[in-house]
């Protein structure tokens, strides 16, 4: 919580916490572990075409940075995202999210008063039932990006009982 409080009080439009850090610390959770036992960083997205700048996300990491030193802050503005990845723009940052490699990382959360919202474009059934599977972007062209992110990132070892959906 103490990170979703410090994220919304960025105001950034359209903004998340998401990704690895939220699969891990349910995944962990289904294991039985504390949340961030195995690291990581956490993930902040958020979405304005205007600001779409590593700078910018540079210096929203340096002030979440100077709020808290001893987490690891990754911000990225999915407004410009697509170039990276070779897709069509994406127009919000759930929108971004359905190009993401996995169902299960394809989640977020953020603070809103005392609620919480989930923006997860796939579900959350992978998430909470320990499956891996790739996103439709994933599937066939970029299917070896998705392969190898399951071997190279060991995640069947952390979380053995993980199914990864052939």
């Amino acid at each position: 919580m103490e990170v979703l409080r410090q994220v919304e009080a960025l105001r950034l439009p359209d903004c998340w916490v998401g990704a690895g850090f939220v699969r891990s610390a349910v995944w962990d959770h289904l294991h039985g572990r504390a949340p961030g036992a195995g690291g990581g960083d956490i993930d902040v997205i958020w979405f304005d075409p205007e600001r779409a700048t590593p700078a910018a996300d540079a210096a929203i990491e340096q002030r979440l940075a100077a709020s808290n030193p001893s987490l690891p802050w990754s911000v990225r503005n999915q407004a410009g995202m697509h170039l990276r990845n070779g897709d069509r723009p994406y127009c919000s940052s759930e929108d971004a999210m359905a190009f993401w490699p996995e169902t299960a990382t394809a989640v977020a959360v953020r603070l809103r008063g005392d609620a919480l919202e989930i923006a997860a474009p796939f579900g959350l059934d992978d998430l909470f039932d320990l499956v891996l599977r790739p996103t439709p972007a994933f599937s066939h062209d970029k299917r070896p990006i998705f392969d190898a992110r399951v071997n190279t990132k060991r995640w069947r070892e952390r979380w053995p009982r993980l199914t990864v959906v052939a």
